[in-house]
């Protein structure tokens, strides 16, 4: 298995380990803040957005983000809601196949950002129920902030199927 390969399992293994019992307003509030709060602790500029379906539950920017972060936020999003899968596996799995994404997709890649960072909320027995975004740093750290916040949070409320080891890139 090639190195691109296995990142695309990793990928996918992480959409199989976190996983929600529920995902409400108060647990998507909490979720954008203990984000934020971790970006805050490790120097970042970043924009944060937690959304479920098309409502935005949480939005946040940090000191060195623009509105350009916002357009960013928006097309991982899209990404997310139209493939069921992560942004950056999305965009990954285009890569490992050597094609164009928007073009092999059939998607306006103005509205369709395929770079990582919006990882899907995951209901368990309902499936894809929304989105946890990070933007403002390169895709791989964008993705991994977020994931890494997802594991812990999912870990302090004794639900999902969070483990200990934290995804690294």
């Amino acid at each position: 298995m090639s190195d691109d390969e296995a990142l695309l399992q990793d990928l996918l293994d992480q959409e199989k380990r976190f996983v929600f019992d529920r995902f409400d307003n108060d647990m998507a509030i909490a979720l954008g803040t203990k984000i934020i709060a971790r970006a805050r602790q490790d120097g970042l500029a970043v924009a944060v957005d937690v959304s479920r379906g098309e409502q935005r539950l949480f939005y946040a920017a940090l000191a060195g983000t623009s509105a350009d972060n916002e357009f960013w936020v928006a097309g991982k999003n899209a990404v997310v809601r139209r493939f069921g899968h992560s942004s950056f596996y999305v965009g990954q799995r285009a890569r490992v196949r050597g094609v164009d994404f928007a073009t092999s997709q059939l998607v306006d890649g103005r509205d369709f950002r395929a770079h990582g960072g919006a990882f899907p909320i995951i209901v368990r027995g309902v499936g894809v129920v929304g989105t946890a975004t990070v933007s403002g740093l390169p895709q791989a750290e964008d993705h991994k902030l977020v994931v890494t916040v997802i594991e812990e949070f999912l870990a302090e409320l004794g639900t999902g199927e969070a483990r200990a080891e934290v995804w690294t890139a």
